[in-house]
């Protein structure tokens, strides 16, 4: 992949999608950040100006392809995939401390190397993807989301690592260019996770289909939420069609291009959880 997006980077996520509550940004299998999401800091000075104002013009736009990563081949790793998959619908702690490697664990960000050297990698991973007990454990889940995925590609700068699920194919020349030519930002885009993306007029599901969308890159816009609105995740979210028309697509239906992979090694043993890739 092309190295604008081979690394997951923060600025992969503006405002337009960290907008989208955490678990409404994954499309299917994707790993979500653990945690709840964080409130949006204040400027001082008062009440900030809408989204709308501060966002670049809304105008046509060239499209840039992108092509969905195809599921590994490795009959190891899907062998390996099956038994995450079991060990995570069990719960086994213990049987998951066999499928993590002994030493080396990483869990690498924006900042660097997160993960505490003076803790097992055992430990490393439970705080990574977000606890294994408690009440608002999400280890668990994650861990079988992953194992539910098929893609992997391999992580930059890690010799023989390799992190799923795997991003997309996107020219990176390509979407440089239509950062700039637009004045957004890499974060301000987005990718259909299936073609014929259904555009409708309002964020309704009874609201007219107004067009479809093939594998392209989608400009999202971080409208501001309603006053008062109800504190559940939204259905829909409004968009820039190629043509520079607005409309809304359902939000499971796109997916942020910056996310957090679990990453893996293989030896002789098989493959082995070897470390976390923070898309923040």
């Amino acid at each position: 992949m092309p190295s604008l997006l081979t690394r997951r980077s923060s600025l992969l996520l503006a405002a337009a999608l960290l907008a989208i509550p955490a678990a409404a940004q994954q499309r299917p299998n994707q790993l979500p950040p653990p945690g709840p999401p964080q409130a949006q800091p204040q400027r001082p000075g008062g009440p900030q100006a809408p989204a709308a104002q501060v966002q670049a013009q809304i105008k046509p736009y060239k499209t840039v392809a992108v092509a969905m990563p195809k599921p590994s081949t490795d009959a190891s790793y899907e062998a390996f995939r099956k038994q995450l998959a079991d060990v995570a619908k069990r719960k086994d702690r213990a049987a998951l401390a066999k499928l993590v490697v002994s030493q080396g664990f990483f869990w690498e960000s924006e900042s660097g190397d997160k993960a505490d050297k003076k803790k097992s990698a055992m430990a490393n991973l439970e705080q990574a993807i977000g606890g294994l007990s408690g009440p608002n454990a999400q280890g668990w889940d994650i861990l079988a989301q992953a194992a539910d995925d098929a893609t992997i590609e391999a992580l930059p700068d890690h010799a023989g690592v390799m992190c799923g699920p795997a991003g997309p194919e996107i020219d990176g020349k390509a979407f440089e260019a239509l950062v700039k030519e637009t004045g957004t930002e890499p974060g301000d885009w987005a990718f259909p996770i299936a073609p014929d993306l259904e555009v409708r007029g309002a964020g309704q599901a009874k609201a007219p289909v107004t067009e479809k969308l093939g594998m392209h890159l989608i400009r999202v816009l971080a409208d501001p939420p309603p006053v008062n609105a109800p504190q559940t995740p939204p259905a829909f979210i409004r968009i820039v069609t190629p043509s520079g028309e607005t409309g809304f697509v359902a939000i499971e239906g796109i997916s942020p291009i910056g996310f957090d992979q679990l990453c893996y090694v293989k030896d002789a043993s098989g493959w082995k959880i070897a470390g976390f890739a923070s898309a923040e």
